[in-house]
C-alpha cells in the first residue's frame, strides 16, 4: 500500500511540476501572443485608465486629457490643435499615434522604465507610472507667424536655431484638429474617414514626410561644391557659361528667366539664378563631387529622426551629365524635405556646421524631474571655412540687390535663395514656391534662425507663383519672430559675421519669377 501512496505522491508531484512549467511558459515566454491579441482588451482598459502626459511648448501644455467616464476612460485632448498638429501629432484609441504622441509614446502613457522608481521591477509588473511630460523646442510666436503666413496656402515651414539644431518651428498646411481622432466614437471614424479622404492632405506632415523639388534654392549646394573643388576660385570672374547652355549630348538647351547670364560670374548668377551657370557648374565639377557635397548637407541621409522618422531627401549618385546638368539647378529626381532646405540655410548660417535638428528639448516624469536631456551635436562639416564665408555674402547679396528683397528685414542681416520648381508630366504643374534663409541681428555675434518655406498652392496665379514673391513674406515675419526671441534672451552682443555687401549694382531683372528651370519632360518626384 505503501508503495502505490508513493506512486501517486510522485505522479501528483509530476502534474503540479508540469502545471508550473506551463504557466510559466504562457506567462513569460508566451505573454507577448496574449497581450498583443486583438481580444485582448485588458492592455487597452489599463492604458487609458489614467491621464496621459502633456506635450509642451514654452513651460505650457498644448495638449490634456479628459474623463470620459466610459471603459477607456480618458482621451486626449488638444490646445490649439491644427496649430501643432506637425509637432504633437494625433493619439487616438482607435487609430494609433503619430509624430512626438507615437515617437514618445512609452513615457506620455506612463509604461517607459525611465519613469518607474526600479527600472527592471517595472519592467516585470509592467505598473503604470504617471505619464511623464515632453518639452519641446517650438517657439510659439514663430510657429503662430509660420501658420499664419500659410494662411490658406499647401505648403509647410520649418525653422531651425543654426547653433544648435533646435527646432523652433514647424508647419503644414492646410492642418487639422487631432482631438477629432481622439476617442473611440462613430463621430472619430467618420473624421479619419473625412481627414484620409481629402485631397488636401492634411494630416501629412509636409514639413517632415513630404519631398519636393527644391529648384533654385539647391543653387546654394552647387555653389559649395563648386567652390569647395576649386572649380570656382574668384566669385566675381566670368564663367564662360552660354545663353542658353545645351545638355551635354543632347539637342535640349536651356534657358534662363532673366537676362545677363551670358557668361555671368557666380555672385550675379547666384543673385539672380542663372540656370545655365549653374546647370554647367554640376557637371563641370562632377557627379562624385557633387554626391559628396549633397550628402554632407543631409541628402540621401536615412534614418533621420527628431525623434518623429524624417523622409530621407534625395540626390540621385547615379546620372548621365544632362541628368545632373538639370540636378545641379534642384530639378530632375532632386528632392527634399522643408526641413531638410532649413538644415542647407541653417549650415550657410554657421559657416559649415550642420548641426543635427531635434525637437524634444528634455523629458520629465510627473513631478519634473528630468529623465533625458537632447545635447546638441554636430552631423558635418559640410564645406571648408573660404566656402562658408563666400556663401553668405552670396546669399546676403540674394536678399539686399536680388531675388529675394521681400525677406529683408530692417536692423539684420538677411541671407536668402529663391526658388521655383517646376513639377509634373511634361512640367505642367504649378511649380512650388521655395525661399530657403537666414537671420541675424545686426549686434549679434551669431545667427538667430534658418527657416525653409515651400508654397504648393493650386489655387494661385501661375505668374505669382515665385520663390520671392509668395514664399520671402512668410520667411521674413519667422525670422523676425526668431529674431525678437533672440532678442529677449540675449538683448546686446558684439556685431559678428556676415556683413551687408555695398557697392555692387547687377542689372535688374527680367521678371522675378523663376519658372522654366527644367527641360520638358523632365523627371521629379514630388
Amino acid at each position: 500500500m505503501t508503495r502505490q501512496i508513493r506512486w501517486a505522491a510522485a505522479f501528483c508531484l509530476l502534474l503540479t511540476a508540469l502545471l508550473l512549467v506551463n504557466a510559466a511558459r504562457i506567462q513569460l515566454v508566451q505573454s507577448s501572443t496574449y497581450d498583443d491579441n486583438p481580444a485582448n482588451r485588458r492592455q487597452a482598459i489599463a492604458r487609458y485608465s489614467q491621464p496621459r502626459g502633456d506635450i509642451y511648448v514654452d513651460g505650457r501644455p498644448v495638449t490634456g486629457s479628459k474623463d470620459t467616464g466610459e471603459q477607456l476612460r480618458f482621451e486626449r485632448t488638444y490646445k490649439n490643435g491644427p496649430l501643432y498638429a506637425p509637432v504633437t501629432g494625433y493619439a487616438s484609441q482607435v487609430y494609433g499615434s503619430t509624430s512626438l504622441e507615437n515617437a514618445e509614446d512609452r513615457l506620455l502613457a506612463g509604461t517607459s522604465p525611465a519613469l518607474a522608481p526600479l527600472p527592471l521591477w517595472g519592467d516585470l509588473t509592467r505598473e503604470l507610472q504617471p505619464g511623464g511630460q515632453v518639452h519641446t523646442t517650438i517657439v510659439p510666436e514663430m510657429q503662430r507667424a509660420a501658420y499664419e503666413g500659410l494662411g490658406g496656402k499647401q505648403g509647410a515651414v520649418a525653422a531651425i536655431e543654426p547653433a544648435t539644431g533646435k527646432i523652433l518651428a514647424l508647419v503644414s498646411a492646410p492642418s487639422y484638429d487631432p482631438e477629432l481622432l481622439s476617442g473611440n466614437s462613430v463621430a472619430a471614424a467618420r473624421n479619419w474617414s473625412r481627414l484620409n479622404t481629402a485631397a488636401s492632405k492634411p494630416m501629412l506632415n509636409r514639413a517632415i514626410r513630404q519631398t519636393y523639388p527644391p529648384g533654385s534654392a539647391f543653387k546654394v549646394v552647387t555653389a559649395a561644391a563648386a567652390l569647395d573643388a576649386g572649380v570656382i576660385t574668384d566669385v566675381d570672374a566670368p564663367t564662360k557659361s552660354p545663353d542658353p547652355y545645351r545638355l551635354p549630348g543632347t539637342s535640349t538647351s536651356l534657358g534662363n528667366e532673366v537676362e545677363g547670364c551670358a557668361n555671368a560670374s557666380l555672385r550675379q548668377a547666384f543673385t539672380w539664378s542663372c540656370n545655365t551657370v549653374f546647370a554647367r557648374l554640376g557637371v563641370e565639377v562632377g557627379l562624385g563631387s557633387m554626391v559628396g557635397t549633397a550628402q554632407r548637407f543631409g541628402f540621401n541621409t536615412r534614418g533621420l529622426r527628431i525623434p518623429s522618422p524624417v523622409a530621407a531627401s534625395n540626390f540621385d549618385s547615379s546620372m548621365d551629365q544632362p541628368q545632373l546638368a538639370l540636378s545641379s539647378i534642384g530639378q530632375y529626381d532632386t528632392t527634399a524635405t522643408p526641413l531638410q532646405m532649413a538644415m542647407v540655410a541653417s549650415a550657410v548660417a554657421t559657416g559649415g556646421d550642420l548641426r543635427a535638428p531635434y525637437l524634444v528639448d528634455r523629458t520629465t516624469d510627473a513631478s519634473g524631474d528630468t529623465v533625458s536631456l537632447t545635447q546638441p551635436r554636430s552631423l558635418h562639416q559640410t564645406f571648408n571655412p573660404g566656402t562658408g564665408s563666400l556663401l553668405r555674402e552670396l546669399m546676403i547679396e540674394v536678399v539686399e540687390k536680388g531675388t529675394g528683397r521681400n525677406a529683408a528685414i530692417p536692423g539684420a542681416v538677411v541671407g536668402g535663395k529663391t526658388g521655383t520648381a517646376q513639377h509634373g508630366l511634361g512640367n505642367t504643374g504649378l511649380p512650388y514656391a521655395w525661399f530657403i534663409s537666414w537671420a541675424q541681428s545686426s549686434d549679434s555675434a551669431t545667427p538667430a534662425v534658418a527657416v525653409a518655406v515651400v508654397v504648393e498652392d493650386a489655387s494661385a496665379v501661375r505668374d505669382d507663383i515665385s520663390g520671392g514673391g509668395i514664399a520671402a513674406p512668410i520667411a521674413r515675419a519667422v525670422m523676425e519672430a526668431g529674431l525678437a526671441r533672440a532678442a529677449r534672451a540675449e538683448p546686446q552682443g558684439s556685431r559678428g559675421w556676415p556683413q551687408p555687401l555695398e557697392g555692387r549694382e547687377w542689372p535688374e531683372p527680367r521678371s522675378e519669377s523663376e519658372a522654366g528651370h527644367g527641360r520638358p519632360g523632365a523627371r521629379s518626384r514630388r
